[in-house]
């Protein structure tokens, strides 16, 4: 299993309800493909460096999983049938940037503790 990192950008146009519900489209994608989400986190809404199909903001999203490389073809198929996605990015994180990661969750968690 390789680690990966996925960040998706929903449309601004939809309600709480409904961004919680698409990534929790994407989580179930995932788990169906025996993918073990390590870490989600939800960056909200930010201005987009450039405007996409009419809109300057987004809903930012990251999820940090472990998982085989077929599940990837699964879930980017799944962000481009999605028409609430606008922007997708998976990448696969090598050693340096998979303990990266794990630094960067501790120092998270670790702040919200104090």
């Amino acid at each position: 299993m390789n680690q990966y990192e996925t960040v998706f950008i929903l449309t601004p146009v939809l309600s709480d309800v409904q961004m919680k519900e698409a990534v929790e489209k994407f989580k179930g994608i995932l788990a169906a493909e025996g993918a073990e989400i390590i870490n989600e986190e939800n960056w909200g809404l930010k201005k987009l460096a450039y405007p996409i199909e009419k809109k300057s903001t987004g809903f930012y999203q990251l999820i940090e999983f472990k998982a085989e490389p077929t599940a990837i073809a699964k879930l980017e198929l799944n962000y481009r049938r999605d028409e609430r996605v606008i922007r997708y990015l998976t990448t696969k994180l090598d050693k340096y940037a998979a303990e990266y990661a794990a630094k960067r969750r501790s120092v998270k968690s670790t702040n919200k503790e104090a």
